[in-house]
């Protein structure tokens, strides 16, 4: 088992190379920079001379396999460098956003759970009545809302009409934290509750079931220690790509309701150029997804043993 974490973990390397270097590459297509932002947003006009000093200050003169082989270099000595927007210390910066939107990823995630698990085996137990009509109507309404539609008609009822909760995000608090999960969890459990349903009732009709119906082993038992433990994987992977995304921040949701994550930090960064940030953006995302689809190779082990008998023979 350690082999095979060791060969997954290696396999970080060149995906990060990978991945890194095409950001570089398609930052130097964007047809501006950080510096040319920079002024236009000050509404200031200089000369190209004062343009070129600053460019020639933060080496974005320099070619592009040059800066990205620097950048490569202080990073690997575990400089991540400095914002060209702020001169802040990159790690420090990010660090900063990081709890944000680790929050607002559990809440999320624990709204998503309490909502689409026993939805969608509701759904499934209750086959084609009108309950399961019902949550599949539902299901479709959801996924058929982008997540900006649904944040503004959440805004519209909690806080506007009902003044429940803040319009923006006045701190990192669960109370501005509702809001913004909500919108993500609605959309998510729409998703998942149908996948849900599919994976339970591939289960309900397999013949082990009827078997055990046969013996006269309760429909509950069956459900929750049979067909669910069966269904595990299926909502486990779910669940570890809902994360990783999450982890990475939800851009749109973080800029509307002005949540103060990584996601939000990302989208600033892209709208200044601000190189350093977007490359820390850039190799968190990929750690994340690495580490997370790792994490579920793992508990595949635990949970199957078919996949338990195949790691063991590698």
């Amino acid at each position: 088992m350690m082999k095979y974490i060791g060969k997954r973990l290696l396999q970080l390397i060149p995906i990060l190379l990978g991945i890194t270097f095409l950001s570089f590459a398609m930052m130097s297509l964007a047809g501006s920079d950080v510096v040319t932002e920079l002024y236009t947003n000050r509404g200031v006009e200089v000369s190209q001379d004062i343009i070129d000093v600053k460019r020639a200050e933060l080496g974005l003169d320099r070619p592009l396999i040059v800066q990205y082989g620097s950048w490569l270099l202080s990073m690997l000595q575990g400089d991540m460098g400095r914002s060209y927007v702020t001169g802040a210390g990159v790690f420090n910066t990010f660090l900063s956003k990081l709890p944000a939107t680790l929050m607002l990823t559990a809440v999320s995630i624990i709204m998503t759970v309490a909502i689409s698990i026993p939805l969608g085996i509701l759904s499934a137990v209750r086959q084609d009545k009108w309950v399961d009509l019902m949550l599949r109507f539902c299901s479709f309404l959801g996924n058929a809302m982008p997540n900006f539609f649904v944040g503004m008609v959440l805004m519209q009822i909690l806080s506007i009409q009902l003044d429940l909760l803040p319009i923006i995000s006045n701190g990192v608090n669960f109370n501005s934290a509702i809001m913004p999960a909500m919108t993500l969890a609605i959309s998510m459990s729409a998703k998942y509750m149908r996948q849900v349903r599919a994976t339970v009732l591939e289960e309900l009709n397999k013949d082990y079931v009827q078997g055990l119906k046969a013996r006269g082993v309760r429909d509950s038992v069956i459900l929750w220690k049979n067909v669910m433990k069966s269904s595990m994987l299926m909502i486990i992977t779910l669940l570890a790509l809902s994360i990783g995304n999450l982890l990475g921040g939800t851009a749109i949701i973080e800029s509307i309701f002005m949540w103060d994550g990584v996601g939000k930090l990302a989208v600033d960064a892209i709208n200044m150029r601000d190189y350093p940030i977007i490359q820390a953006y850039v190799v968190w995302m990929s750690i994340i997804y690495v580490v997370v689809n790792l994490i579920t190779d793992i508990l595949y082990h635990y949970l199957d043993p078919r996949i338990r008998l195949g790691v063991a023979r590698e």
